[in-house]
């Protein structure tokens, strides 16, 4: 059992977006299940973070941008390697959108990422680039946060993006299983769950979470 302390929790509800969401430019399969996992526990934290992938037309990251590569096809880029997407959550789209019966209103953070057109953004505190820093770190030092519990989309990417990241600013992670969905492309769930355990991540169900 997880129980929730206030004073140094925080929730972060990650790109639950109309095109991660079946129908959309790149659905997670079942990707809209999570929506009522986030609105049933956002209400029981004092501090809840979303994030927002946020990218403009022509990102480097969408394999449009690239001649003679498709979807998901891997390239090299300066700051590595980039599995190339297909367009999604342009800025101002409907598909970068949150989720129509998303509960947001009470969100006290919205973090846009990827909105730097030569760089993704996977992590909620990093860019791809593993320099370049959102701000929510700091954000949550400010707050007192020193754990915090993290679901959405997809749990093999933006969701493990962010939490590698939370362990390595220092925070302890709580991933709720039951509030993510993953891609799983050539493997990506397997090694992010390993990566996750590796990194001493506690996984949890939203029904484990106590008040």
């Amino acid at each position: 059992m997880q129980k929730i302390d206030p004073s140094r929790d925080a929730l972060i509800v990650v790109d639950i977006q109309n095109d991660f969401c079946p129908g959309g430019a790149l659905a997670v399969s079942d990707g809209d299940a999570v929506v009522a996992v986030a609105n049933a526990l956002i209400p029981r934290f004092t501090n809840v973070v979303l994030t927002q992938d946020w990218h403009p037309a022509g990102h480097t990251s969408f394999a449009s941008s690239h001649a003679g590569q498709a979807p998901f096809d891997r390239i090299d880029m300066s700051y590595g390697g980039q599995t190339l997407w297909p367009d999604h959550c342009v800025q101002g789209s409907n598909g970068a959108e949150f989720h129509r019966d998303l509960v947001t209103n009470s969100a006290h953070l919205v973090i846009r990422k990827g909105y730097d057109s030569a760089i993704d953004s996977y992590s909620a505190f990093y860019e791809n680039d593993q320099t370049t820093p959102t701000g929510l770190t700091g954000y949550l030092r400010t707050c007192g946060i020193s754990r915090v519990f993290l679901l959405g989309l997809a749990t093999d990417y933006c969701v493990h993006y962010s939490t590698m990241d939370a362990r390595k600013e220092g925070f302890d992670a709580i991933v709720i299983e039951d509030g993510c969905r993953a891609i799983d492309l050539d493997g990506s769930l397997a090694r992010a769950m390993a990566d996750m355990k590796a990194a001493e991540v506690i996984f949890s169900t939203s029904e484990q979470v106590a008040d």
